[in-house]
């Protein structure tokens, strides 16, 4: 991969945007997407005063797809999916962020509800372009890269492909759990073993 990453928030917006849940709606106020727990609650003096009683509340509908640039961040406590990417916390001013690479960061793309909802979205695309595996393979990367994937890449990813579509097949409700990630709505034409793998 290359040498740097994108910044915390573009990785997001990249991943709701490749997806297509992006809004892409220009302005309007903050918004609170998915995020863990009450992080708010987590680096206050919870009750001290009325200003640090204030509880995280998640929005709903489109509000989860605005743009990073939209979502809000109480100081101290900015949201935890760009804070694993290096997001400052914003007490401070910040002349360059620091691009660390972690396992933590791996975690988030595979496990946070934003990311594996856009896989899933993702998918639904793919499934929905072609019907060879080659074809999809070839547009998906195109789609996430900017380019024609490798033949090594095409076979690596097949062979992926393969393994997926008999873990899922095997384990029906693992695949229903996974598609079952996020409050945008799953196509539910598509199979779901199929869909669960790619």
């Amino acid at each position: 991969g290359a040498r740097y990453r994108l910044p915390a928030e573009l990785v997001r917006d990249l991943a709701l945007q490749i997806s297509g849940l992006l809004v892409p709606r220009i302005g309007g106020p903050s918004v609170n997407p998915y995020t863990p727990g009450d992080p708010w609650r987590e680096v206050s003096h919870y009750g001290s005063t009325p200003a640090t009683s204030q509880i995280f509340v998640q929005e709903h509908g489109e509000k989860l797809y605005r743009r990073s640039l939209y979502t809000y961040w109480k100081r101290t406590a900015p949201p935890t999916n760009l804070t694993a990417f290096d997001a400052p916390n914003r007490e401070v001013c910040v002349v360059a962020r620091p691009m660390t690479t972690t396992p933590l960061q791996s975690l988030v793309l595979l496990n946070d509800v934003q990311f594996v909802e856009a896989s899933r979205a993702f998918a639904e695309r793919i499934l929905k372009h072609a019907t060879d595996d080659r074809q999809r393979i070839e547009w998906a990367v195109w789609q996430s890269l900017g380019r024609a994937p490798e033949d090594w890449e095409v076979t690596r990813l097949l062979e992926s492909l393969a393994t997926q579509r008999e873990h899922y097949r095997q384990d029906q409700e693992a695949a229903k759990a996974l598609l079952a990630n996020g409050e945008s709505r799953r196509d539910l034409e598509l199979e779901v073993t199929e869909h669960a793998a790619w």
